[in-house]
């Protein structure tokens, strides 16, 4: 299937899209709880197959922005939120109080490798000036996989409902501060055009003398 959607996909969008009966949104859903069913059955996660068809259908269903907000819409509004309260409702906030110290390892641990691999890659793309420090910290977040293989990992029995409160402690650690720190300190202004620093620009708006309203 993996293969095989790249190369159905476009031609499926150009006879059957832009109807009023969204058989756009319905293609991607039937892959989507397919692939999920297949992979609940084969004794996986049903969240990593959606994980790769979007990584393989990048290209086709990217181009087709209204597509996009459609379905942004139904992931953000529907179908995360349900994902993400059930891999939370397993945390054991107990457990995180009673070991601290585990959690900022974990964390420590996930930040030190990530910058590692993320930092070299964003400066070999010739990125300078705070845009390098930037990228790399919004970069190190892993939260959809992080949690995918933490909920593996406890459905399997393969860690303990501790240990992956620490997991998902740090894996939601690791999406929140670096990206509260990189738009607090590092962001590239010098990277944003005049309108988007100052909205009143650039739109023909002007703000009429306080003295004309008299």
């Amino acid at each position: 299937m993996f293969i095989v959607l790249p190369f159905i996909t476009p031609g499926f969008f150009r006879r059957y899209g832009g109807r009023v009966s969204e058989l756009e949104a319905k293609y991607i859903l039937l892959a989507l709880f397919g692939m999920g069913g297949l992979a609940l059955w084969a004794g996986s996660e049903p969240v990593l197959p959606a994980y790769i068809i979007g990584m393989v259908l990048a290209g086709s269903v990217g181009k087709d922005h209204v597509l996009i907000r459609r379905l942004r819409t139904l992931t953000f509004g529907l179908l995360t939120p349900f994902y993400f309260i059930r891999a939370g409702s397993f945390v054991s906030v107990p457990a995180l109080v009673a070991a601290p110290g585990v959690f900022g390892a974990l964390f420590l641990a996930k930040m030190v490798s990530k910058v590692c691999g993320v930092f070299p890659s964003v400066r070999l793309f010739g990125h300078r000036q705070g845009a390098d420090v930037y990228y790399t910290l919004m970069m190190s977040t892993g939260l959809t996989f992080g949690t995918i293989s933490a909920l593996f990992g406890l459905n399997r029995g393969i860690i303990t409902p501790a240990q992956y409160s620490h997991l998902v402690a740090a894996v939601i650690g690791s999406a929140v501060i670096p990206t509260l720190i990189a738009n607090a300190f590092f962001m590239p202004r010098h990277l944003l055009s005049a309108s988007a620093l100052d909205p009143g620009k650039g739109t023909g708006e002007t703000r009429a003398p306080e003295a004309s309203t008299s």
